[in-house]
């Protein structure tokens, strides 16, 4: 099987939503051979992490379709790509409340790079995936990866590339001390 993220159009759903969401897709998909592993719930999409066939994935889409409208399909394959493309795309996911394929993207270049660098750009990385554990509903394992992702970013320079670290760091801080996770772009 291969492994998709499916982003369907969010009108009216939360992160408090997410079990509810996997369920309902779970059970609306239960007579196909695949699985729908986790939902994560953003403003303006809803996200499935599935397994299925190739073959299956128009029919998982169209059994699917009662939860809304289908927004995009990704099928999920590591990709090698270049640190600037890695970090142009990482910037624009995480901008667009696509946390998972931040990490995703980031990652590609984290495996590209070393010392110092590697480990900021591991420390963006944690607060994205405290994100999506957001998108979950998981909000005290996300507020539990701040300490982690603070350790990592340390005193790294303000700016790598685009991304302005330093207020990476001020806002990762901030929920920290708040331990409510707020979304923001970088």
């Amino acid at each position: 099987m291969e492994r998709y993220l499916l982003h369907f159009k969010n009108k009216k759903y939360t992160p408090e939503d997410s079990r509810k969401i996997v369920y309902w897709a779970r059970d609306l998909a239960s007579k196909m051979n695949v699985s729908v592993r986790l939902a994560r719930v953003a403003t303006k999409f809803l996200e499935f992490d599935v397994a299925a066939e190739k073959g299956d994935l128009n029919a998982l889409l169209e059994t699917l379709s009662p939860i809304g409208e289908i927004d995009n399909v990704r099928h999920v394959i590591e990709e090698k790509t270049s640190k600037d493309q890695g970090v142009k795309e990482g910037i624009s996911y995480f901008n667009n409340e696509r946390y998972w394929e931040c990490h995703e993207s980031l990652e590609g270049v984290w495996k590209q790079c070393q010392g110092r660098e590697k480990e900021m750009l591991q420390g963006i990385i944690l607060v994205a995936v405290a994100f999506a554990h957001a998108q979950e509903n998981d909000t005290s394992i996300g507020v539990g990866m701040l300490k982690r992702a603070l350790e990592k970013l340390g005193t790294s320079p303000s700016m790598y590339y685009n991304i302005n670290v330093d207020r990476i760091r001020k806002k990762t801080i901030h929920m920290q001390e708040t331990g409510e996770l707020v979304m923001f772009e970088i």
